[in-house]
C-alpha cells in the first residue's frame, strides 16, 4: 500500500498527516509507503514549518528531516491513494491527474465517520494552537484511513 498526502505548500498539514499515518501504521504493524507533497512550489526542499515540527514532536514524532516537494504527474501512478487536506487541493489534484492514472483521490477527513467532505484547516496563518488542532485532525484521518487499509 502507498499513500501520498497533499496540501498547498507541504510544510504544515501534509507532513503532519504523513507523520500521523507513519505512527498509526507502525502501531498496527502494517507496511505502508507514505510520503507528502504540495501542489505549490514555494517550499521545495525546505523543512516543515517549525510549529508543525513542534506539534509532531509533542506527540513523539520528529519530522525535522522531512523536506517539501511538489506533486508530480508520476505520483498518480506511483501511489495507490493520494489524499488531499482540503477541497482546493483536491480540485488541483483532479486537474493534474493524467489519463489512465491509478491513484484513488480523496480528502483526508473523508476517512473519518461524520466528517466526509470537510477540510483540514490550514494552521499556517494562525498561532501554535492551530497546529494542535491540525494534529488532532490528521491523526483522526490517519486512524480512519488505516481502518480501511487494514480492517
Amino acid at each position: 500500500m502507498s499513500v501520498l498526502f497533499v496540501c498547498l505548500g507541504n510544510i504544515c498539514r501534509s507532513p503532519l498527516a504523513e507523520a500521523a499515518l507513519c505512527c498509526v501504521a507502525k502501531e498496527a504493524g502494517v507496511a505502508v509507503r507514505i510520503d507528502s507533497a504540495g501542489t505549490g512550489d514555494w517550499h521545495i526542499d525546505q523543512p516543515p514549518d517549525p510549529r508543525a515540527q513542534a506539534a509532531a514532536l509533542k506527540n513523539g514524532i520528529d519530522i525535522s528531516g522531512y523536506r517539501g516537494r511538489q506533486v508530480q504527474v508520476a505520483d498518480f501512478h506511483a501511489f495507490q491513494k493520494i489524499v488531499a487536506m482540503d477541497k482546493s487541493n483536491l480540485s488541483n489534484l483532479r486537474t493534474l491527474c493524467p489519463t489512465g492514472a491509478t491513484a484513488e483521490l480523496s480528502l483526508l477527513l473523508d476517512h473519518v465517520p461524520g466528517r466526509g467532505g470537510q477540510s483540514v484547516a490550514d494552521p499556517y496563518y494562525g498561532d501554535d494552537s492551530g497546529f494542535d488542532t491540525t494534529w488532532a485532525d490528521v491523526m483522526a484521518g490517519a486512524e480512519g484511513l488505516m481502518r480501511k487499509l487494514a480492517p
